[in-house]
């Protein structure tokens, strides 16, 4: 599938060299479709790498997309360029009048911290209020995860004992639910994260179903049962050293983390980790693209805000 994004975006040089067809916009320009609009709100610390592995997971379709990005205005970015952010992000402000057939909220790392003071809490929430009319479906990660089913549904995390992170199998619980199609019984998928979600919770919620879990790991993937919000626990957009790198990170800032599981071989840190997880990323994203967004969304986004307050 051909990825429009902007000309200069420094993901296209290490796209392009994985043989992803990524097409500029002056290319686009000429081609006489409608294709799907996608916006990423990136609240990841390294900006530019999860740029990379969304956009790879978002090429898995012979669909054109134009992807556009949004950061938050009102928290203030440590580990991305003032230059990065104006020149291919937008801020809330400039795109809330407009209407997007999906829309992707990825993690961060900040769920020890309660929603209420997280910095951008309120612009979250207002953006929250706004997909609900402006997007189509909306695919929340990990801590987006968490946030969106508090915000919208009132389930809130908990703290697990421990730091959760490595590499668990999960069954799909689901197969009837198109996201899910082509999917084995069983996958692996990566995570990272100090908090989780109760299945008991999300079963009180009569709007929601539990598709994916692990014995290990707990909650996988929850979506709504009108397609229109999936919320995944973890990670399968992650690269093979992501996990490698938080652990070294952690090791960095003296918090003595622990070994991800099942991640390096024979637990020996020299090893390089198998990649075990992207063929299902691949496929739970291309789903999502085609069977939740691209067959369902109307051609007049416009008509979102007419179906919502009817």
């Amino acid at each position: 599938m051909p990825i429009r994004v902007p000309k200069e975006l420094p993901a296209i040089k290490v796209l392009e060299k994985e043989n992803i067809f990524v097409m500029d916009e002056d290319r686009a320009m000429h081609q006489d479709i409608r294709p799907l609009r996608i916006l990423i709100l990136n609240l990841m610390p390294k900006k530019d790498e999860t740029e990379v592995q969304l956009l790879r997971l978002l090429s898995n379709t012979p669909l054109q997309i134009n992807v556009e990005f949004l950061h938050m205005s009102s928290h203030e970015a440590k580990n991305t360029s003032s230059e990065h952010l104006t020149r291919f992000y937008y801020q809330f402000k400039e795109v809330q009048e407009k209407f997007y057939d999906g829309l992707i909220i990825t993690g961060a790392p900040i769920e020890q911290i309660p929603f209420e003071k997280v910095d951008y809490w309120e612009e979250l929430q207002d953006i929250f209020e706004w997909s609900t009319s402006h997007v189509f479906s909306t695919f929340h990660i990990c801590w987006g995860a968490q946030a969106g089913l508090y915000h919208h549904h009132k389930i809130d995390k908990y703290f697990l004992d421990q730091k959760l992170t490595g590499i668990y199998s999960h069954e799909v619980l689901t197969p009837t639910w198109s996201i899910l199609k082509g999917f084995d019984d069983l996958f692996f998928a990566p995570h990272s994260r100090y908090t989780g979600i109760k299945r008991s919770d999300v079963e009180k919620t009569d709007e929601l179903e539990v598709l994916v879990e692990s014995k290990e790991a707990g909650l996988f993937l929850v979506g709504n049962k009108n397609n229109r919000a999936f919320y995944a626990m973890g990670h399968l957009e992650y690269d093979r050293e992501t996990l490698q790198q938080e652990f070294e990170r952690d090791q960095l800032k003296g918090i003595q983390p622990n070994l991800p599981e099942n991640y390096f071989p024979k637990d020996d840190i020299k090893e390089v980790p198998k990649l075990r997880w992207h063929m299902a990323a691949s496929l739970l994203f291309s789903n999502w693209i085609n069977y939740a967004v691209y067959q369902n969304t109307p051609y007049e986004l416009s008509t979102l805000l007419d179906k919502a307050k009817g």
